[in-house]
């Protein structure tokens, strides 16, 4: 199924425990695929997700913020949750907050601050969700 917003089926399989693989594009138009920590916000239809800055994915981003984020249910791997969109914003506001959040949710651990470290919000406005059938 293809729909242009995050269902409940997306928003349920983004808050759980699995890990996505989010594309963007180098500046010299081949792929970058990363796996990173998930989030979602529900409420204002946003794939959320936390790095730091200086990465690569952060420089293509800026540059274009075309992204894809990939994930699935690994009890139900074939089809995967493909969200196709933007990156929107892309803030400090409350990252170091969200990232420890995602570490408790990842790894059962608050988060440990890296000396010199900015952590970043990237907020994802899908423009195609494509899931599994359920």
């Amino acid at each position: 199924m293809i729909v242009g917003k995050l269902t409940p089926d997306a928003v349920r399989l983004l808050q759980a425990r699995n890990l996505a693989y989010v594309a963007t594009v180098n500046d010299d138009g081949s792929p970058h695929l990363a796996p990173m920590w998930v989030d979602v916000d529900p409420e204002r239809d946003l794939v959320l997700l936390n790095t730091a800055d200086g990465r690569r994915k952060v420089r293509n981003l800026r540059r274009d913020p075309r992204i894809v984020v990939s994930s699935h249910d690994p009890a139900h791997p074939h089809p995967p949750l493909i969200v196709t969109g933007v990156v929107e914003r892309i803030t400090t506001e409350g990252a170091l907050e969200h990232i420890d959040l995602l570490s408790r949710k990842y790894d059962d651990e608050p988060w440990v601050p890296r000396e010199g470290q900015v952590r970043l919000i990237l907020e994802v406005r899908p423009d195609v969700v494509a899931l599994p059938l359920t």
